[in-house]
């Protein structure tokens, strides 16, 4: 999923309780729902990072010298600039494009 098109806050704001619960008819378990989205979603974009930092990774043996690649930095802070983890999820969650089913009820 291209979560750099999302429209998600960049900043907390605060969600209306009902519509957060309304598809499940329990905040817990769409807190929850949530919750899981948002680990899924953060280790999606760690894995990207780390792919695109190590196109740009220099090894070398030595500990003293460190080396600072301007390309490097930038896809580092496009990667800051993104919305949270959490806030991506609950904007999937408020727009339905997270599929959810309970076993229990199958």
């Amino acid at each position: 999923m291209d979560y750099k098109d999302t429209k998600a806050p960049l900043s907390t704001i605060t969600y209306n309780k009902n519509e957060i619960e309304a598809p499940t008819e329990n905040i817990y378990e769409a807190i929850s729902i949530i919750a899981k989205r948002a680990n899924q979603i953060n280790s999606d974009l760690k894995k990207e990072l780390v792919d695109k930092l190590d196109e740009f990774a220099t090894y070398n043996d030595s500990l003293e010298e460190v080396f600072e690649n301007k390309e490097q930095i930038e896809v580092s802070k496009f990667y800051e600039r993104l919305p949270k983890p959490t806030a991506m999820a609950v904007e999937e969650w408020l727009n339905g494009k997270v599929y959810h089913r309970t076993p229990e009820t199958e």
